[in-house]
């Protein structure tokens, strides 16, 4: 069987300049959305998995288990827990516990700009509890300071050096200064803002904890937490796993994931069926030319196989254009949502949904006009208009 050689199905891509731009740019929009939506589900996946420390336990109020800002606990909650949980583990003979308070509130840090930050009141023990937790550059906050989380400008609407060392931001009308960054290797934490734990009390004028954080030293004392606050029903309290809370966080936006995979699906329909149209067109307006190819003796199947590799090669092309675009423009931005931030990846696998994204466009995008092109028979392809 005669082939048609691959020059000239490449040499069609150049005849036709305007509407290879328009099929390469819509292949390329389509392409680019699911890769988009891809990273944008796995790099929110990501950042709260990697939030949760698998040693960690939370303490919340019974019936705050989907949100720590909504949990009471009283304070000195941690002195209770200590006394009566053991495999705690300890650092320079303290036990790794964990006060703290989570509050939603706002920060003003320039003028005329005031944004909601989540603030986490702590004691220096959170540094002994969340491990991922980094102080890159300045100290640890005293009475009148915070430390910032190294995305937490993304998630205030600022610039970065709106929160530089030394800067001043308000808070419930008392001005704060900047002392410190620290980052938390793609966790949640690293768009929140951290003071002493007393300085919140005393700002939002409450006297409780929200959580008490605790670091076992590796055995499983999941049950004997759970023990505790099933015996202690005096406490309140409820046991849970740091990992299992973010993977309930991770539940409740999931149909926040699935809008944007629809989303994207939406428009990347109409975006393909743009390509079809004009590919439509740029086939229809050969089939004298695919006619006079069969008639010097290729085959139908040649044919179709020359428009299959001229398809598949504009597919691909957009697709080197989307990976492109994905590397070096989109990765690494960051979006904020309402407990964090996430930074898009485009990894591995978001590259390869790219790649094969763009070769079955290529491939379906061209079997329905070359069905239409080749269906009739010799003469009549010779007699079309």
């Amino acid at each position: 069987m005669n082939m048609i050689p691959l020059t000239y199905t490449l040499r069609n891509l150049f005849r036709r300049p305007l509407q290879s731009v328009q099929l390469i740019a819509g292949s390329l929009l389509v392409t680019l959305l699911l890769m988009l939506a891809a990273s944008i589900n796995q790099s929110m996946q990501k950042t709260l998995k990697n939030s949760g420390n698998e040693e960690n336990i939370i303490f919340l109020s019974a019936g705050s288990e989907e949100s720590i800002e909504r949990s009471e606990i009283s304070f000195g909650m941690e002195e209770i827990i200590d006394g009566n949980l053991e495999h705690i583990h300890t650092v320079m003979n303290q036990s790794a516990i964990s006060p703290e308070v989570h509050y939603n509130g706002m920060i003003k840090a320039k003028k005329d700009h005031e944004s909601q930050a989540l603030i986490r009141g702590i004691q220096h023990q959170a540094l002994w509890v969340h491990k991922k937790v980094r102080l890159l550059d300045g100290e640890f906050p005293r009475t009148g300071e915070i430390m910032v989380g190294r995305l937490a400008y993304h998630k205030l609407g600022l610039q970065i050096e709106d929160l530089e060392i030394g800067k001043y931001v308000e808070f419930n009308n008392e001005k704060l200064k900047v002392s410190g960054i620290f980052d938390a290797k793609g966790t949640v934490m690293e768009a929140e803002i951290w003071m002493p734990l007393l300085d919140l009390m005393t700002y939002t004028q409450r006297n409780s904890l929200s959580c008490v954080v605790i670091s076992f030293d590796g055995r499983d004392t999941f049950a004997d937490a759970e023990v505790f606050t099933k015996t202690r029903l005096d406490l309140e309290l409820v046991a849970l796993k740091e990992v299992d809370y973010y993977q309930k966080i991770s539940t409740f936006y999931a149909p926040i994931r699935w809008m944007t995979w629809i989303s994207a699906f939406l428009i990347s329909i109409g975006a393909f069926m743009g390509g079809l149209n004009t590919l439509f067109a740029a086939f229809t307006s050969r089939i004298k030319e695919f006619g006079a190819l069969q008639a010097i003796g290729f085959s139908r199947f040649s044919v179709f196989f020359s428009l299959l590799q001229e398809s598949v090669a504009m597919g691909m092309l957009s697709t080197l254009l989307s990976i492109f675009t994905g590397i070096f423009i989109l990765d690494g931005i960051s979006f904020p949502f309402s407990i964090g931030v996430f930074t898009l990846d485009f990894n591995h696998p978001i590259l390869l949904t790219g790649i094969i994204s763009g070769l079955s466009l290529g491939i379906i995008g061209a079997l329905a006009p070359s069905w239409k092109c080749l269906y009739p028979t010799l003469p009549e392809t010779l007699r079309s208009s």
